[in-house]
């Protein structure tokens, strides 16, 4: 199945000299030091008045703490935005100079940077760059390469070499595991015992694209992803999360950009993400990108006319950036041709509902042909992202009734049309196959905290005495209401990672790391926009999107995504499957 126009793309290009990737290959007769410095740029999107760079420089020569690359266009084009580098241009030519971080060149270094521009007519590739002002991809004699697009047929093959595009990303493959995560579980007490399981790294600031506070960025990670790749396949996951606006109904999980900065969420966080995943180096490790979890469904659920409408989701409903927003981001990283996005899809105990269920996966497809994405930029879903919903219930059946009253008027399924996250997500697909995405669509399930095990996990169906008894004795799922979702009082570690458990999934997987707080039991200053939801406050009686239920939240929780020891130790003690 195909889902990335890349390969179409860069083909087009080649054959119209237009667009595509210029970089110098050294002759077998020349000895790599004789080259002071090489220059890989590749157009990674054209759409005819407009495109993306990506560019890669390597320096051969000696170490440098400070950096300039130039280059002149041959003809119109003109640089408008740029990431990873500072880039001027004075009529056709261009400057590209080095950040404050990224200065640094050691012999046999490389930076990589990326830009947005303008062109009419042809989009050629510059024939000529220099770094420092030394002339790159010649040697130092001056001769030029007969043919620097041509690669010398006695190379090596080039190890980043993409595998072919499989249809489940899981199957046959490795999951990377965190090394920041796995230290912090392994320095838990009993946390060894899950410590090298694969989870997935959040990307929920344009900050944590080059690292948090001396922590790993996104280029760290896939370079320990190849590193754990070794021979083998190896999928690593990617949480894309920082839309404007960003979570309108969960002050937990609001973000940095404003509901207005939608241009700031493509230059500043979408393209530099987008550049740095099509670095050729990575093309042998298999992508999942989680796109924006808790975002389109609210355009359905919390706005005008719905009782548990905000204001902040009717602002970005009547903005669409959200739908921009994931469009955008669809459309540029599905463009690679390693990457596979997933688009989050809620829960069942937020979309389960005739009235959430159609409209939503509506709205997933308006954003899947937004600022041009199409549905073959979506290679599936994910559902119950750091949610707690049982995988399956077990006990009772939505279509079980108890003294002639059916199991979907009870108190807890009330009126859903689901009991658990594997219907639903089967039930799902399906809808979504039906209204035009790919047949053989993928999902997703997370697992990480939906095991609800220990000594309250019924061993059996509830007493027939009426349908809430029935219902009520025998869910695994021991929230007091299906609406809770901060940090769970009970909750347990859920079914461990594994590829193609179920028919029409893709895989389980733990997106959110266990351990990772749901948001603060009350009010923390902090930098990363995050603010304080009553609903991650133990004393909270609620409101009408957990049906005026107290909030269930563990007590003395941290700001969200930060690490919640108390939390991981309960997750640990009610995982289902035991943990041994």
């Amino acid at each position: 199945m195909t889902r990335s126009r890349t390969a179409m793309l860069a083909a087009l290009a080649l054959v119209a000299g237009a667009s595509g990737t210029a970089f110098a290959a050294q002759s077998a007769n020349t000895g790599a030091a004789a080259v002071p410095c090489t220059v890989d740029y590749e157009v990674q999107n054209d759409w005819g008045s407009g495109f993306t760079a990506a560019v890669t420089v390597t320096n051969n020569g000696a170490a440098t703490s400070g950096w300039s690359l130039g280059w002149t266009y041959a003809g119109s084009q003109k640089v408008t935005n740029s990431w990873n580098a500072k880039v001027s241009q004075s009529g056709a030519a261009v400057t590209a100079a080095n950040e404050s971080y990224n200065g640094t060149l050691s012999t046999g270094g490389s930076a990589s940077f990326g830009f947005q521009g303008t062109y009419s007519g042809s989009n050629a590739i510059p024939a000529t760059f220099t770094l420092n002002g030394v002339t790159c991809n010649v040697d130092d004699g001056g001769s030029t390469d007969p043919d620097p697009t041509d690669p010398d047929p006695t190379d090596p093959p080039d190890p980043g070499d993409p595998s072919d595009r499989v249809d489940n990303p899981y199957d046959g493959a490795k999951v990377y595991v965190n090394p920041e995560w796995s230290d912090k579980a392994a320095a838990e007490p009993g946390g060894d015992r899950i410590a090298d399981q694969p989870t997935g790294v959040w990307l929920d600031r344009i900050a944590a694209i080059e690292g948090v506070n001396g922590g790993m960025g996104l280029r760290d990670h896939l370079d320990e992803a190849l590193t754990q790749k070794g021979s083998g396949e190896l999928a690593v996951q990617l949480v894309i999360y920082n839309l404007p606006g960003r979570d309108c109904a969960a002050l937990a999980s609001n973000g940095e950009l404003g509901p207005t900065e939608i241009d700031r969420y493509k230059t500043e966080y979408i393209d530099p993400i987008a550049a740095i995943l099509a670095d050729p180096k990575y093309a042998g490790l298999r992508i999942v990108t989680t796109v924006e979890i808790d975002s389109l469904p609210n355009l359905v659920t919390n706005v005008s006319g719905r009782p548990t409408a905000t204001p902040n989701c009717d602002v970005m409903k009547a903005n669409g950036n959200y739908q921009k927003g994931v469009g955008y981001a669809l459309n540029q990283l599905g463009d690679i041709g390693n990457v596979y996005n997933y688009v989050d899809a809620g829960h069942h105990g937020w979309l389960g509902w005739d009235s959430n269920f159609g409209p939503s996966a509506d709205m997933f497809k308006t954003a899947a042909t937004t600022e041009g994405a199409t549905v073959d930029d979506v290679h599936g879903f994910i559902v119950n992202t750091a949610n707690y919903s049982a995988l399956k219930e077990e006990n009772f059946k939505i279509t079980d009734s108890v003294n002639g009253t059916p199991v979907r008027q009870s108190d807890w399924v009330d009126w859903n049309q689901y009991t658990d996250e594997l219907s639903y997500a089967q039930a799902m697909r399906d809808k979504l196959v039906s209204i035009g995405f790919d047949q053989n669509l993928g999902m997703l399930i997370d697992t990480s905290r939906n095991g609800w095990g220990g000594a309250d996990r019924p061993t059996g169906p509830g007493a027939t005495t009426d349908v809430n008894t029935y219902v009520d004795g025998g869910r695994y799922d021991r929230r007091i209401h299906l609406g809770n979702w901060c940090n769970q009082s009970g909750a347990g570690l859920g079914e461990r990672p594994q590829a193609s458990p179920a028919a029409g999934i893709d895989a389980y997987v733990w997106m959110k790391p266990p351990g990772e707080s749901d948001g603060a039991s009350e009010e923390i200053p902090n930098d990363e926009g995050k603010g304080f939801d009553r609903m991650c406050d133990p004393t909270y009686e609620g409101n009408a999107r957990n049906g005026n239920n107290p909030s269930g939240a563990l007590g003395d929780a941290p700001v969200s995504g930060h690490w919640f020891s108390a939390q991981f130790q309960e997750l640990m003690k009610n995982a289902y499957p035991p943990l041994s």
